[in-house]
């Protein structure tokens, strides 16, 4: 295999672990939404029948002390937000103060779990 025809592979092997989008739901508290994530049964089948992602969401509200958050969509997929996309919903929680962000618009680079955050805002 040449060398060109080795890059031209690993570019589009590339090009598939990360794209740009637009994604909306709820900002949760990462490290507690992963915890209630994990505090399942582990011969529980029903995984999604047995439980109550509205309670969790709300149970995961993040506050102003929040340092790592998650976005947790409509149909109950999670992600993380990277370092950036953190300081940037650090900083929207605490401006918005006692009132509750009810559902956030992320918009930025998907790669696996993680989205690199360009813009988050709060969804009208």
């Amino acid at each position: 295999m040449t060398l060109a025809t080795r890059l031209a592979a690993l570019y589009c092997l590339a090009s598939v672990l990360s794209f740009a989008g637009s994604w909306s739901g709820w900002l949760v508290d990462s490290k507690c939404y992963a915890a209630l994530e994990r505090n399942k049964s582990p011969t529980d089948t029903l995984n999604y029948v047995d439980r109550d992602k509205n309670h969790e969401i709300r149970y995961c509200e993040p506050n102003a002390k929040t340092k790592s958050f998650a976005m947790v969509e409509q149909n109950g997929l999670s992600f993380n937000l990277d370092a950036g996309g953190n300081a940037k919903a650090a900083e929207m929680v605490r401006s918005a103060g006692k009132k509750s962000i009810a559902e956030v618009t992320v918009a930025g680079e998907m790669t696996r779990d993680t989205v690199k955050v360009d813009s988050i805002s709060i969804a009208r």
